[in-house]
């Protein structure tokens, strides 16, 4: 009877847990949903009362809309150009900082991490002025540059590489390296990247997501619709007197898509590197 009433108290807490996955998951699903369905409706559909929970058929219309208005393609290229080269550079300076602050000793090592870790307490909105004189000065204004060199370094990248060197690559290892005769960058190379890949997977996910939101700091140093981020270009999407929510919704839906593409595929390298383990020969 006990084992009975045991094996009944195991299957309705797993019931419940499941019962939280799915609502959760339709609580972040139904964004996105909302937003598909708003962008194949037309205008007066999305301002009726109630508004439409079923896609329509003006899904074709709305994105040519998008494509009359912006240079939507240019736009979405530009950003994937900051985002993939500014995420690769940012992958390989944090993880190189990140070991060396894991496993190097040398002088002033805690001050320089300490003075890092303060850097991520401010605004970064407090560095726009500054960081717009430097620009300007290097003659950088309406180039993609301006984007990509100021985000380069980050410092939770540092942080969050650091910390995972420090517990999952075995300073005996790193040792046992040096004493062949490896260089600190080829033990870098050689021990380390094929252990972090996990660690690439996360950092990557959350910079690309980062740069490609970013619409402040484009928008400050961008002035030419050629050299528009998506972001900044999906701006001229609204009109001052009559607002198209449909072809607003749509244009920001199709400029997600790619984003949802890099977030699956980063995703599954993620979970992969885990189940293969995290010591690679």
């Amino acid at each position: 009877m006990s084992e009975k009433t045991g094996s009944k108290k195991v299957s309705i807490s797993k019931l419940f847990v499941y019962l939280l996955l799915v609502i959760a998951a339709f609580l972040s699903i139904f964004p996105l949903y909302w937003m598909f369905v708003m962008a194949t409706n037309h205008n007066s559909v999305i301002n009726s009362v109630p508004p439409a929970f079923i896609p329509g058929s003006e899904l074709v219309t709305n994105f040519t809309n998008v494509i009359n208005t912006i240079d939507f393609f240019g736009a979405i290229w530009n950003s994937l150009i900051v985002s993939v080269v500014t995420t690769i550079g940012v992958l390989f300076l944090c993880s190189l900082a990140g070991f060396a602050f894991a496993k190097f000793e040398f002088k002033g090592k805690n001050f320089l991490f300490v003075a890092i870790l303060v850097t991520m307490m401010i605004p970064p909105q407090l560095g726009l002025i500054p960081q717009y004189f430097i620009i300007t000065q290097l003659d950088w204004l309406n180039d993609l540059k301006a984007i990509i060199v100021p985000g380069l370094i980050d410092a939770f990248g540092i942080f969050w590489m650091r910390q995972y060197i420090s517990s999952n690559v075995p300073d005996e290892l790193v040792d046992a390296a040096k004493i062949d005769g490896c260089t600190n960058f080829r033990v870098y190379w050689n021990i380390a990247v094929p252990v972090i890949i996990p660690a690439f997977a996360t950092l990557a996910i959350i910079k690309f997501m980062y740069i490609w939101n970013d619409f402040l700091w484009p928008l400050v140093v961008l002035r030419e619709e050629s050299s528009f981020t998506i972001q900044v270009a999906l701006r001229g999407l609204i009109d001052n007197y009559v607002r198209d929510n449909g072809m607003i919704l749509s244009g920001t839906f199709w400029a997600t898509v790619p984003l949802i593409i890099i977030f699956l595929l980063l995703n599954r390298l993620f979970i992969q590197s885990l189940t293969e383990g995290a010591v690679k020969s």
